[in-house]
C-alpha cells in the first residue's frame, strides 16, 4: 500500500477523497483519523461546508474543519482533460477512490469505475451517494432530510410527537451511510489484501438508512404472511420518552426482568408491581404504553438526584439529562481524554477524539481541515508531474494552489 503520512492500522492508505458536504467527508475522516494519507480533491469552488459558519477565516468553518481534519487539499477542475489526466496518474498510486456524485455526474467526467481500474486494477472504487443506480430513485438529489423523509424515520418519531412528522436532531443518514462507507471499504482492502484484486461498492444513502430502521421495526413483517406491522412497539410507544421527575428529566431503561425485579425490589415490591403485565418481557411488549405510564407516574414523586442514586445501587440503567454543552464538560470524557485539544495555526481548537482504540496502532487527530488548494503543488508532484507541467496546470486554470 501507498501513502502512509499518518499514526494509526490504516498508515501507508492513500485516499483520493472526491466527496463533499458530510456524508463522504465524515467516512474519509475516519481514514485519516486511522493513519491514511486522505487527498481531497475539491473544485475551484470548494466543499460547500467551507462556507458554513461560524468560522475563523473564509473558507474554514467550525464544521468543515472538524470532518475534514487530518486531509490534504488538491483543487482540480476536473471538467477540463488535463485535470482529469492528473487525477488519473494519482489513481496509480492510490488504494482506494471515494466520491459521493450521482452516477450521471461521474461518467460525465470520465471517472466512473472503469476508467480508474483501467490505471489501477487494484484499486478499491467507492459510490456514496442518494440512491442505488439501478432503481428509478437514482437520479434525485438527497440530502439527510429528504432521506430520513423516504425511509420510514419521520414517520416513526411523529408517534413521539403528537402525530407531529419530525427530523432527528441530528444528521443521521448521512453520519449512518458515511459509517457504511468505511466499514465497506475496509473490508474491500480486506477482500484486496488476500485477492490482490480491487473492486467497485455502491453505499446508497436511503438503502442504509431503510436498512438501519428495519433492525428493529421490520419486527412482525419480517414474516410472510406478516404476524404484524413494521414497527418495534417499545419504540414507537406514545409514553416511551425521558420522565420528569420531582426536579427535571432522567433517562431510565428498566428492560429485562432482572432491571423489574431490582425496580421493584428497591420500591418495596408494591401491590401494582404484581400485575401480569410486569411477569414477562412479552407481556411488557404487549402492554407497552400501560407499563411506562405507570412508571412515569411513579418517577414523578422523587429528585432526579434521588433516583439516579436509587438505580445506581440496583445496576439499573439510567443517566441524568445532557445537553452538547454538558458534554464538554462532562466528568467521563474528560477524564477519559476524549476532548482533544490543539493549537493549531488556525487556531485553539477542541475536536471530539477518535471514539476507538487501537492497542498496538492507535490512530490520531491530525491537523485541521486544509486550506482549499494548499496541497495541491506537493500532490500532483508526487503523482510524477514535473514542475513545467504543475505550472501549466495551474496557468490553465485546471488546478490552483
Amino acid at each position: 500500500m501507498s501513502g502512509g503520512r499518518g499514526k494509526g492500522p490504516l498508515a501507508g492508505v492513500r485516499i483520493l477523497d472526491l466527496t463533499s458536504v458530510l456524508m463522504g467527508p465524515y467516512a474519509t475522516q475516519i481514514f485519516a483519523d486511522l493513519g491514511a494519507d486522505v487527498i481531497k480533491v475539491e473544485s475551484p469552488d470548494g466543499d460547500t461546508t467551507r462556507h458554513l459558519p461560524p468560522g475563523r477565516d473564509e473558507g474554514r468553518g467550525g464544521m468543515f474543519l472538524n470532518v475534514n481534519r487530518g486531509k490534504r487539499s488538491l483543487v482540480l477542475d476536473l471538467k477540463q482533460a488535463a485535470a482529469r489526466d492528473a487525477l488519473l496518474a494519482l489513481a496509480r498510486d492510490a488504494d482506494v477512490f471515494v466520491h459521493s456524485m450521482r452516477a450521471q455526474a461521474i461518467g460525465r467526467l470520465g471517472l466512473e469505475y472503469a476508467a480508474l481500474k483501467a490505471v489501477n486494477p487494484r484499486i478499491v472504487y467507492a459510490n456514496l451517494y442518494g440512491f442505488a443506480r439501478d432503481g428509478p430513485y437514482r437520479d434525485y438529489p438527497a440530502y439527510d432530510d429528504i432521506v430520513q423523509a423516504a425511509s420510514g424515520l419521520v414517520d416513526l418519531q411523529a408517534r413521539l410527537s403528537g402525530g407531529q412528522p419530525t427530523y432527528l436532531g441530528t444528521v443521521v443518514a448521512d453520519k449512518v451511510a458515511g459509517l457504511t462507507g468505511a466499514y465497506s471499504i475496509i473490508a474491500a482492502l480486506f477482500a484486496r489484501a488476500r485477492s490482490g484484486e480491487g473492486q467497485e461498492i455502491e453505499v446508497p444513502m436511503f438503502e442504509t438508512l431503510v436498512s438501519f430502521t428495519m433492525v428493529e421495526h421490520l419486527c412482525g413483517s419480517l414474516f410472510d404472511p406478516p404476524l404484524g406491522p413494521p414497527e418495534y412497539p417499545r419504540v414507537v410507544a406514545a409514553s416511551r420518552r425521558p420522565y420528569a421527575t420531582s426536579d427535571g428529566h432522567i433517562g431510565v431503561m428498566i428492560y429485562n426482568d432482572k432491571h423489574w425485579r431490582a425496580f421493584f425490589a428497591a420500591l418495596g415490591d408494591p401491590d401494582w408491581s404484581k400485575d401480569e403485565m410486569f411477569a414477562s418481557i412479552g407481556n411488557r411488549t404487549r402492554n407497552i404504553g400501560a407499563v411506562l405510564d405507570r412508571v412515569a407516574e411513579v418517577l414523578a414523586a422523587r429528585t432526579t438526584a434521588a433516583w439516579l442514586e436509587l438505580f445506581r445501587d440496583a445496576h439499573i440503567p439510567a443517566m441524568a439529562i445532557a445537553s452538547p454543552q454538558d458534554l464538554l464538560h462532562d466528568r467521563h470524557l474528560v477524564e477519559t481524554g476524549f476532548w482533544v485539544e490543539r493549537d493549531t495555526e488556525a487556531g485553539q481548537l477542541r475536536y471530539p477524539g477518535i471514539p476507538t482504540a487501537f492497542s498496538a496502532t492507535p490512530g490520531e487527530i491530525g491537523d485541521p481541515a486544509p486550506i482549499l488548494g494548499g496541497d495541491s503543488r506537493a500532490v500532483l508532484a508526487e503523482a510524477g508531474l514535473d514542475e513545467a507541467a504543475i505550472d501549466a496546470l495551474f496557468a490553465s486554470g485546471a488546478a490552483r494552489e
